[in-house]
């Protein structure tokens, strides 16, 4: 039986938070014998704002070292940078042609990124466009993701239906894979918005490297609902939600097992118990990423084969589709 393609796609933002191991990495090293995995570092993803040069180098290597610490296997997989392959900006351009403006300008992101800029790129608005052609490149057949990046990939699937109505077989249409409980993580701070490095404290997220003392005192400091009363209710306890789901995703355990089992216990203990949880999943991956300190050399030598690796796959399907549309 012919594994299903995965391709996957991480910003290069420095040092990750448990927001993008929980809802993406971590799943990826799950189900990497189960299916053909391509990971990707999308560092032109990462410029649509203005990046330093040297700090935007380090936040690749950092990021590609903490998907190898978190489990992730390159003979398994594909991992590489995505300026390494000339072929994703060649077809971005093509599938910008069978975009409309229209739809680029509901995209919710984009608004959110844009709202009150004087002024903002045109590869911010063309995102979307760069990431279809991210995913579209490789054949990929299903397309893990949180709930506030659906969107590109209904986008993502519309434009290939598009093309393939007036080309056949020129693309495959991929499946978006959404897992609820942990998909998104939110701010510890404010549990109304995406757990982010750019958040307005450092307490809000809680990042890979974290030592043992900085992951207590930032749950410790982690908002609450009202009340003390331990129970998953998304709508009326949104923060607890937050760290119930947390809990869940380095558990194991359902959050509603966790509810149940703290019920009478308080946000106090609870709350050292998620702690302690946390430290102890992120032990092993900050191990070795001391490991790959030492050796970056490694690291560098893996982004270098995963791209010659996939080269063959991104080859074809750009020479495929240059084909049906008469280019070339």
């Amino acid at each position: 039986m012919t594994k299903k393609r995965v391709f996957s796609g991480i910003q290069p933002t420095g040092s990750a938070h448990i927001g993008n191991y929980l809802g993406a990495i971590k799943n990826w090293a799950k189900e990497q014998d189960e299916k053909e995995n391509i990971f990707c570092v999308v560092d032109l993803h990462a410029i649509t704002l203005p990046k330093d040069p040297n700090k935007l180098k380090e936040n690749i290597s950092e990021t590609a070292k903490i998907i190898l610490a978190s489990g992730i296997n390159p003979k398994k997989c594909s991992l590489f940078i995505q300026s390494n392959r000339p072929e994703h900006s060649e077809l971005a351009w093509i599938l910008n042609c069978y975009t409309q403006i229209g739809e680029l300008q509901r995209m919710t992101q984009f608004k959110e990124k844009g709202e009150n800029k004087k002024s903002v790129s045109v590869g911010l608005f063309d995102y979307p466009v760069l990431m279809a052609a991210d995913i579209l490149l490789y054949d990929t057949d299903e397309v893990p993701v949180g709930e506030d990046q659906k969107q590109h990939i209904e986008l993502t699937r519309d434009i290939a239906k598009r093309i393939n109505q007036k080309y056949k077989d020129t693309f495959i249409v991929p499946e978006p894979k959404i897992k609820k409980e942990t998909a998104r993580i939110m701010s510890l701070d404010n549990p109304r918005v995406k757990m982010s490095k750019s958040g307005n404290s450092e307490n809000s997220f809680i990042a890979i490297r974290d030592e043992a003392d900085t992951i207590r005192r930032k749950i410790k400091k982690a908002v609450t609902d009202s009340g003390e009363k331990i129970e998953f209710k998304p709508k009326e306890k949104p923060a607890l939600a937050n760290l119930l789901n947390i809990y869940s995703g380095f558990s194991g355990e359902k959050v509603e097992e966790i509810a149940e089992h703290y019920k009478d216990g308080g946000y106090a203990s609870f709350k050292q118990d998620l702690a302690e949880i946390i430290i102890q999943a992120l032990n092993p991956i900050q191990t070795r990423l001391r490991d790959f300190d030492k050796d970056p050399g490694y690291v560098a030598t893996v982004l270098a084969e995963g791209s010659q690796k996939i080269a063959p796959i991104a080859n074809t399907t750009l020479s495929r589709v240059k084909k049906n549309l008469g280019l070339g």
